[in-house]
């Protein structure tokens, strides 16, 4: 864990698992009870990052290889890292982020089948010792996440199309998320999974509890006297 003020929480998980939406609950939830709540989205986050967003999620990049799709995954993290992660820690504030170095683990690393030693050393430059305080994963069978995310597609445009991770196969899916099991498997003090399945308020709950014990405890002694002042 870096060295901060505030608390980092990042959400993982297969296409279509909900992490916008329980980012989203989590945060104002969190303001509600007086504290500073960063969100923020990889790839993007900051200017450098965002310009570098639409290269990637369009595939205009996707001809160079996964390689060179690694190294600009890594890019964009580092510029979101020391942009706007480590300034807003260092502040007190709490960063919600959906995505971050496990993406590149599972997506570039394991299905991308880049070696293990090479996304390593990207992921090590890239965050420069800024790791998350909590990891939650949430966990969602492939099939029920892909049709989840064409129906959010659906919803939002007719013509609209799914982006180059949402179009892959199947069984890509379905070992993206062994995947991500198998990083919370390994990290257990860092990672908590999730059961993305249910309702989204009972997920909210779970995410909650998982967080709440966490939160920087200065803050939290603040809010509470503010909360019994009222």
């Amino acid at each position: 864990m870096a060295a901060n003020n505030g608390l980092f929480v990042t959400f993982e998980g297969g296409e279509g698992a909900g992490k916008s939406t329980q980012i989203r609950l989590l945060a104002e939830r969190l303001r509600s009870a007086g504290y500073d709540v960063i969100m923020t989205r990889e790839p993007g986050g900051s200017p450098g990052a965002e310009a570098v967003r639409h290269v990637i999620l369009s595939g205009a990049a996707e001809e160079f290889g996964v390689r060179m799709e690694a190294i600009l995954f890594a890019a964009a993290r580092n510029d979101h890292v020391e942009e706007l992660i480590k300034p807003a820690l260092a502040a007190g504030s709490v960063v919600l982020c959906d995505r971050f170095m496990d993406s590149s683990r599972v997506y570039q690393g394991v299905t991308g089948n880049l070696p293990h030693d090479f996304v390593a050393n990207l992921e090590r430059v890239a965050i420069d010792g800024t790791i998350p305080d909590c990891t939650i994963i949430f966990d969602l069978p492939a099939e029920v996440g892909l049709a989840r995310a064409r129906k959010r597609l659906d919803a939002m445009d007719a013509d609209a199309s799914p982006d180059r991770f949402e179009k892959e196969e199947l069984e890509t899916h379905k070992t993206r998320r062994e995947a991500f099991l198998d990083i919370a498997a390994a990290e257990p003090f860092r990672c908590r999974v999730v059961d993305a399945s249910g309702h989204v308020e009972a997920i909210a709950e779970a995410v909650y509890s998982i967080v709440e014990p966490m939160l920087p405890i200065r803050t939290r002694a603040t809010s509470s006297r503010a909360s019994a002042a009222r």
